[in-house]
C-alpha cells in the first residue's frame, strides 16, 4: 500500500471510505486497515487525525447523524402540506437508508464507541435513532399543532411506534428495502388513530 498518497480532505475521504467498508462488508468488517484501503492511504493518516479508530469512528457517526439534519428540516417543512402518512412515509424511507441502518448495529456492538458518542453530545450514545426519533417527533408535534393530529394524542409513544417499527420494518433487507407501498401500510395503520380523531 503506498505511504505518500496525499488526501486533500483526508477526513472526508476517510469517512467516504468507511462507508463504502460498511455498506459492503458490514460492521464486523470494518477496521482501520479496510478504511485506509479503501482510502488508498497508509494506516498512519487515520491516526493522524483521530484518537484511535474508536475516535476516528464517534466521528463518522456523528458526521452521519449531522446529515440526517437536513431530512429532519424536510420532514419540519412538510408539516401542513400534503398528507401526514404522505409525508412520514417519504421521511422514513430517507431517515432509514442504507448508511443510518449500517451504522445502528455499528453503534450497538461497541461499547466504546458509545461511550464517546454519549461524551460528545446527550442522547449521543444512540446518535442515528436519536435523530430519527427527534425528527419524527418534532413534526408529528407540529402537525398536531396544525389540528392534523388529535390534540390529545401521545406524540411521544406514536414517535416510538414510528420509529421503532420503521427500524424494524427497514432492517431485513433481502433482498431489499421495503417498497413504498410496505412502509405507506405501516405508517397508516401506526397513524390511524391519531390522524382519524384529528378534529375538523
Amino acid at each position: 500500500m503506498p505511504t505518500g498518497v496525499h488526501l486533500r480532505d483526508a477526513r472526508q475521504q476517510l469517512f467516504d471510505a468507511a462507508e463504502q467498508v460498511l455498506l459492503r462488508d458490514g460492521p464486523s468488517g470494518l477496521t482501520s486497515r479496510a478504511v485506509t484501503d479503501e482510502a488508498g492511504c497508509a494506516k498512519g493518516v487515520l491516526h493522524r487525525h483521530f484518537d484511535g479508530f474508536d475516535g476516528f469512528l464517534a466521528a463518522l457517526v456523528l458526521d452521519r447523524a449531522a446529515q440526517l439534519e437536513a431530512r429532519a428540516a424536510v420532514l419540519r417543512e412538510a408539516a401542513g402540506t400534503g398528507t401526514v402518512t404522505g409525508n412520514l412515509t417519504a421521511a422514513l424511507t430517507g431517515l432509514f437508508g442504507p448508511v443510518p441502518l449500517a451504522i445502528i448495529p455499528l453503534i450497538t456492538f461497541r461499547d466504546e464507541l458509545r461511550t464517546r458518542l454519549r461524551q460528545a453530545r446527550p442522547g449521543g450514545g444512540i446518535a442515528i435513532l436519536a435523530e430519527v426519533t427527534t425528527a419524527v417527533s418534532d413534526y408529528l408535534a407540529d402537525e398536531r399543532d396544525r389540528g392534523r393530529i388529535a390534540a390529545d394524542a401521545d406524540i411521544g409513544s406514536l414517535t416510538l411506534s414510528l420509529v421503532g417499527g420503521g427500524h424494524l420494518l427497514f432492517a431485513d433487507r433481502d433482498p431489499g428495502p421495503p417498497d413504498a407501498a410496505a412502509v405507506d401500510r405501516f405508517v397508516t395503520a401506526a397513524t390511524a388513530d391519531a390522524v382519524r380523531r384529528r378534529p375538523v
